[in-house]
C-alpha cells in the first residue's frame, strides 16, 4: 500500500483537528501537523512530506512566507501546497497562488472538500 505523508500547518488546534479529521478517512495519508510557519518548516527539513496544508494568518511565520520557502527548496518546488485561510480576497487567492500554493480553500473548511482536493493533487480517484 503506498502512503502519502501530509503536513497540516495552522495555529488554530480545533482547525488542526477539522482537517486531520477529514484526511484521516483516507487509510493511505499519513498526517502530521505543525502549529506555525517556523514549527512547519523544520518538520519539512526533517520529513519528506506529498502535500502541504497551511493556514495563511499564523503568528511568528505566516503560511505565504511558508510557500515561497517550500517552492525555493528543490525537495519541495514540485510538491502540491493548499491554502486554507479566512482571507477570502480575491487578491490573497491570487497572492498565494503567484507565490506557488496549488489551491486555495476558504474557512470555514467543508471536509468532503479538503478530501477532495487532497486525493486530486496526489492523483488519487475519489
Amino acid at each position: 500500500m503506498v502512503q502519502y505523508r501530509i503536513l497540516i500547518v495552522e495555529d488554530s488546534p480545533t482547525m488542526r483537528q477539522l482537517i486531520a479529521f477529514a484526511l484521516k478517512r483516507v487509510r493511505e495519508f499519513i498526517i502530521d501537523e505543525a502549529g506555525d510557519g517556523v514549527d512547519g518548516l523544520k518538520k519539512l527539513s526533517s520529513v519528506k512530506y506529498d502535500l502541504i496544508l497551511t493556514d495563511i494568518n499564523m503568528p511568528i511565520m505566516d503560511g505565504l512566507k511558508l510557500v515561497s520557502l517550500a517552492r525555493n527548496d528543490p525537495g519541495y518546488k514540485d510538491v502540491p501546497i493548499v491554502i486554507i485561510s479566512t482571507e477570502g480576497a480575491v487578491e490573497d487567492r491570487e497572492r498565494a497562488l503567484a507565490l506557488g500554493a496549488n489551491e486555495y480553500i476558504t474557512k470555514p473548511v467543508q471536509p468532503a472538500k479538503v478530501l477532495e482536493t487532497a486525493r486530486r493533487l496526489l492523483g488519487l480517484q475519489p
